[in-house]
């Protein structure tokens, strides 16, 4: 496999991520009792990008990281799901 094609992989399982991680430890300004004029409650009170990003980079590199094992090393693709699947017949 190519380097463009596992930073592509990465940066796919990155991106997806990104969502899982930017709701985590969020609080709103209304549970924090701060609402800005001309916003809404449910903004954050302090968005933490930095926080973010490291936390999302660290985990999308322990997926990267299984997936690169388990598809490179050892082999196995979507075409091998179907083997280990239980049989409902």
């Amino acid at each position: 496999m190519s380097l463009f094609s596992t930073f592509a992989v990465y940066f796919i399982i990155w991106w997806i991520t990104l969502f899982a991680v930017l709701p985590l430890g969020v609080r709103t300004q209304a549970e924090e009792n701060d609402v800005v004029p001309g916003t809404v409650e449910s903004a954050p009170a302090r968005f933490r990008a930095l926080r973010v990003v490291l936390l999302t980079t660290v985990i999308a590199a322990i997926v990267h990281l299984g997936w690169y094992v388990v598809s490179v090393r050892l082999g196995y693709g979507l075409d091998d799901i179907p083997r280990f699947a239980p049989k409902f017949y």
